[in-house]
């Protein structure tokens, strides 16, 4: 679905799977800047949105997700995901409930999926799941805005800042107000600051066989004081009897570096140098206008927590995420 923002000035688009919204506008590190100070809004109308209805929508979701929901209250964002069989994370979802309908985002085109799981999975319980992507579109206000929000919008509101479940024919509007809540800023802004705080994405420091453990979602998006669901097995076990296989690193990137690691990118030991054993890959790589070029990785989990690495032929000097 493409964003009628993408006709401002400067917008230029994104690619691969965030494609139909503005990677930048023109200025990548003002427009960064702009959401580190709390001003500025991103477009994040490609993202999937989903709503659940009906009196047993708690309940019925807490029997599902990794999260604990049954009694969330209104107003109030959790994340959880929804697991394979075995422990797998297949969906990231970014909720609240308004006191009728529990409203959650999710990666492009990843909903008809989930809504075909949620709908496989009904039976008696008084539900009902609908795509609304056609209908509302996901802007982020960042932490410290103090933007007035539209009477229409379902908030959602976290550390990072505020998701709007906002009317998609109201988008346009929404962005021609500047005086409101500040510039447009594209999504390379937004997950510059994503990484720096190392907060892990779905289909970018996942693959088919990541576990909750190995990305720092336990607690944040998996409860472990709470029943049974899909994959719940797999989360004990590691949880109570063993460690994960990989973790997430953060990496600082050499500078002098005119290109950023993709995404698959091997990671070595700079010790080995470019043809030593493989030990990871980059997962998101970004320029960030105070840090530079940042990654995240994946990596195996017994990595000497201080080992410089290579990524491919570029220096890494990695930071702890996840204890191994």
């Amino acid at each position: 679905m493409k964003s009628p923002l993408l006709s401002l000035p400067g917008a230029v688009p994104a690619e691969g799977v965030d494609e139909g919204v503005a990677a930048h506008y023109g200025d990548l590190f003002r427009e960064q800047r702009a959401l580190a100070e709390g001003t500025g809004f991103v477009d994040l109308s490609h993202r999937g949105v989903v709503a659940v209805l009906g009196p047993d929508r708690l309940s019925w979701l807490h029997l599902l997700l990794t999260q604990h929901v049954s009694d969330l209250p209104a107003g109030h964002a959790t994340e959880a995901l929804i697991l394979s069989a075995n422990g797998h994370i297949e969906h990231a979802l970014y909720l609240v409930d308004d006191g009728e309908t529990v409203w959650m985002h999710t990666e492009p085109d990843t909903q008809d999926a989930l809504i075909a799981y949620l709908e496989s999975m009904k039976f008696f319980y008084r539900v009902e799941v609908a795509d609304r992507t056609g209908e509302f579109a996901v802007v982020h206000l960042p932490a410290g805005s103090i933007a007035e929000i539209p009477a229409d919008a379902v908030v959602r509101e976290t550390p990072y800042g505020r998701d709007l479940f906002l009317p998609r024919a109201d988008l346009e509007s929404f962005a021609q107000d500047t005086e409101k809540h500040g510039p447009a800023v594209g999504l390379l802004g937004y997950e510059a600051l994503r990484v720096e705080q190392h907060r892990p994405r779905l289909g970018f420091e996942t693959d088919h066989r990541t576990i909750p453990h190995e990305l720092g979602w336990i607690g944040s998006a998996v409860h472990l004081q709470k029943g049974c669901y899909r994959g719940q097995e797999t989360v004990a076990r590691v949880q109570n009897l063993g460690k994960p296989p990989r973790r997430l690193v953060f990496l600082h990137l050499d500078g002098s570096e005119v290109h950023l690691p993709p995404h698959g990118t091997e990671l070595r030991l700079a010790a080995d140098g470019p043809d030593g054993r493989k030990i990871g890959f980059v997962t998101t790589a970004v320029r960030h206008h105070e840090l530079g070029p940042i990654a995240l990785a994946l990596v195996k989990r017994n990595v000497p927590l201080d080992a410089p690495l290579l990524a491919d032929t570029t220096a890494a000097a990695q930071e702890v995420v996840v204890e191994p």
